[in-house]
């Protein structure tokens, strides 16, 4: 039986989720990767150590069925709670349509990686196991965001309330919880962004004159699922370029 420890990963197909599973893939981890549509790059499939499916985070039913059975069958170590959606919701738009993006946002963004954790937790707790649960969050979380991403940052606080509140009740039992926030990331959606603003406007809060990489996240990542800092539980990280210090 191999002694390699298990990941799983929500949103790993593309951007900050894929770079991540490439360095546990890299570190010899089993990873379980989630994605909603999105076909997993053949780095990741032609891995003896990748397993993927595809879900979507707003199903709550389908999470329960495909998800669920995934963590009571192979006992994750850690969980990376990655996945996210970042739509627009302008407050002078209808009732209907601003509410139809919040509900979805939360959903997906909170709702969904606060049912894994606690599957998560609860699957850990039985067996009286560690675990350690990484959240990714946003520099939105505690700097807020434009007005019509307002659902994307309320989300994204939310995650970092649910860690602290995670870290202060388990971490005596041996499961712990941290949160990242990272600024922009050199991703997909961020090329679009540069495309469309200019790389001066997404660069211009940071301390750099150039956007953060995904790789950061990732070794941020690898470093907490070690797990050799236990006491810093409930903790957030911050990565953003200096755009914003806490």
């Amino acid at each position: 039986m191999s002694d390699a420890k298990t990941v799983m990963l929500t949103g790993c197909s593309r951007g900050i989720g894929l770079e991540i599973a490439k360095y546990f893939l890299q570190k010899g981890w089993h990873v379980i990767g989630t994605a909603r549509k999105t076909v997993f790059p053949d780095i990741l499939k032609h891995s003896d150590l990748f397993q993927g499916i595809h879900v979507d985070l707003e199903d709550i039913p389908s999470l329960k069925t495909s998800v669920y059975s995934l963590i009571e069958e192979h006992q994750p170590d850690v969980l990376v709670n990655n996945a996210g959606i970042f739509t627009d919701a302008d407050f002078e738009s209808d009732d209907e349509s601003w509410l139809t993006v919040w509900d979805k946002t939360m959903t997906v963004n909170l709702k969904s990686s606060a049912l894994l954790s606690k599957w998560f937790l609860q699957t850990h707790l039985q067996n009286k196991t560690k675990g350690i649960i990484i959240n990714i969050a946003s520099r939105a979380s505690y700097r807020g965001d434009t007005q019509e991403y307002a659902a994307y940052a309320a989300s994204k606080a939310g995650m970092v309330a649910l860690t602290k509140s995670m870290a202060r009740d388990f971490s005596k039992r041996g499961i712990v919880a941290y949160s990242i926030a990272p600024g922009f990331i050199e991703t997909d959606m961020a090329r679009d962004a540069v495309e469309t603003l200019g790389k001066d406007y997404i660069t211009r809060d940071s301390v750099f004159d150039e956007i953060t990489q995904p790789n950061e996240v990732a070794e941020l990542v690898i470093f907490l699922a070690s797990g050799t800092i236990p006491h810093a539980t409930g903790q957030t990280f911050h990565i953003n370029g200096g755009s914003y210090m806490l």
